[in-house]
């Protein structure tokens, strides 16, 4: 495909709000190898896919056939042949099919329990003796062979028959990404059922993949305009953060003042695990508008700051794989070393959580509210346990005190509700209702990010990756994305994370030892001096 086939491709294909699930991405795979695989075909040689629940079934038992196959074969020569068998037919299968072939595949190819059981009660019939310490010499070494046959008997049970399918795909020319699709539809299955034969299946081929796709594994590699015009095309596809709009979009942000970087497998050719986007400033950007629309960008030679303003993953089958992690301690190597000038590594990020926290935290309070009657502020230790008025005084004033044509509620949470769910963003136009909701939704939003935690992490899902890869939280940025996504996701608020070079392992550390994040006196600031009012 050319640059202008790819131009084409764009205005016919692209949406300004592109967003793939798992499943569809999945699908959208199998569809287009499907589709290509079909135009090599001559005409009348099967090229209409079986529709009616015989060929289905039929389709079906081959495949279930080809994997046993892969799986039990030890004849080399043939191997590969029945993995391409296996691939090409997992590939026709559909949704259902595919789910009763990955239920087979995690039940019938499990480890096998009585094995292990007897091994295990084998074991604890053994008799260690009197005094490790005092084993001396070969005779007594002698003593402990039973426990090494055991042991190594023992882990060899504990590996799951279908171990074997997974690392004989992942050495064959393309098995490496139909085990990504694999795991794609293993996830997508997981998200509607809890099975868990399933989910051992997942956590096992999780366990390879992060194995197979370690640092040393992947190339980093620099994505420009040069590039093949396919290569490109999936950088569009995938973008997930800030959808590319146009084809000058995308020579943008592969120009001047700008750098793409992305992780390349050898056996997914052509195609970027991960991308990261990086934008060269004088300073750190508070809004995604001046990253993406504004022009001229200054001169490379100027530039203080490189900000990564968007890192999506093209891998559904990779979801919980960190590979991100890696990829921008490489991309901070590599930008120190071609500009030492750089003295500011800092990310733009959304904060994709906080509107859903919010929402659902004021209407869990305003049905307390009228449960207990508490139209008004109540002193503390009154009303429900459960009962908090997030809003401090003098924000619930503001907020009631907004015209009852514009705002309407029975108190500042109930306004801040009604506003914040208006399908019109209503609120975004008007300065007076700006005015009204800023304090509170930053000084919220400042909350969110450094207490609201799950397990002793951060509850926000971005934050949670820039603070385990050793960022910390810098600034909060008022109406920095006023797309209909920003605004859903975040109220317009984005964020500044800010990688100092030095302090990257420690932070990393003690965030991941105790939950601590490490923020900018500002933002504590932002928390506790309206508290304190």
């Amino acid at each position: 495909m050319n640059k202008k086939a790819l131009s084409i491709l764009m205005r016919a294909r692209m949406k300004p709000n592109l967003s793939l699930s798992p499943l569809s991405l999945t699908n959208a795979t199998s569809q287009l190898q499907q589709q290509n695989s079909r135009q090599n075909e001559s005409p009348g040689e099967g090229n209409s896919p079986p529709n009616d629940s015989a060929n289905s079934e039929r389709e079906f038992k081959r495949v279930r056939a080809s994997m046993h196959s892969a799986i039990s074969m030890n004849k080399t020569e043939v191997l590969d042949d029945v993995l391409n068998s296996f691939s090409e037919g997992y590939f026709s299968l559909s949704r259902v099919n595919r789910r009763n072939l990955l239920l087979v595949l995690a039940r019938e190819y499990d480890l096998n329990r009585s094995q292990v059981r007897e091994l295990i009660n084998q074991y604890l019939g053994l008799e260690l003796p009197a005094d490790k310490a005092q084993v001396s010499g070969f005779e007594d070494e002698a003593l402990f062979s039973p426990f090494h046959r055991i042991e190594r008997n023992l882990r060899h049970a504990l590996q799951p028959v279908y171990e074997i399918l997974f690392e004989r795909l992942n050495t064959h020319p393309g098995g490496l990404r139909i085990l990504t699709i694999v795991r794609a539809d293993i996830l997508s299955i997981l998200a509607e059922e809890n099975i868990a034969s399933l989910r051992a299946l997942d956590s096992n081929l999780k366990e390879k993949l992060i194995t197979w796709l370690s640092p040393a594994a992947l190339e980093l590699h620099q994505i420009t305009w040069d590039d093949p015009a396919s290569l490109l095309e999936k950088i569009v596809a995938y973008e997930a953060v800030h959808p590319i709009s146009n084809l000058l979009d995308l020579k943008r942000r592969l120009g001047i003042g700008r750098r793409c970087f992305g992780y390349l497998h050898p056996a997914i050719p052509g195609e970027p695990l991960i991308f990261i986007e990086v934008a060269l400033l004088k300073d750190v950007a508070q809004t995604i508008q001046e990253v993406l629309w504004d022009s001229p960008p200054i001169s490379e030679n100027e530039a203080t700051c490189a900000l990564f303003y968007s890192i999506s993953s093209t891998q559904p089958g990779l979801a919980g794989i960190n590979l991100g992690k890696f990829l921008i301690k490489r991309v901070v190597t590599q930008v120190k070393r071609e500009m030492p000038h750089i003295s500011t590594f800092a990310t733009l990020s959304p904060i994709p959580g906080f509107m859903s926290w919010l929402l659902s935290k004021l209407a869990s309070q305003t049905v307390l509210a009228e449960g207990d009657n508490l139209s008004q502020p109540q002193a503390e230790g009154s009303g429900s346990t459960f009962y908090e008025n997030i809003l401090k005084p003098g924000e619930e004033e503001a907020l009631m005190s907004l015209p009852k044509d514009i705002a309407t509620g029975k108190n500042g949470m109930d306004v801040m509700f009604n506003l914040l769910t208006s399908s019109s963003y209503k609120w975004i136009h008007s300065p007076e209702l700006l005015s009204a909701l800023k304090p509170p939704l930053m000084r919220l939003c400042a909350r969110y990010l450094l207490q609201e935690k799950k397990r002793g992490k951060a509850l926000d899902s971005v934050a949670n990756f820039h603070l385990q890869n050793g960022a910390m939280v810098e600034r909060i940025n008022w109406m920095a994305d006023r797309s209909e996504k920003g605004l859903s996701q975040s109220g317009g608020i984005m964020v500044n994370y800010v990688y100092r070079l030095d302090h990257i392992e420690e932070y990393a550390h003690s965030y991941f030892s105790n939950g601590e994040i490490h923020a900018s006196s500002d933002l504590h600031r932002c928390i506790d001096v309206v508290d304190t009012a």
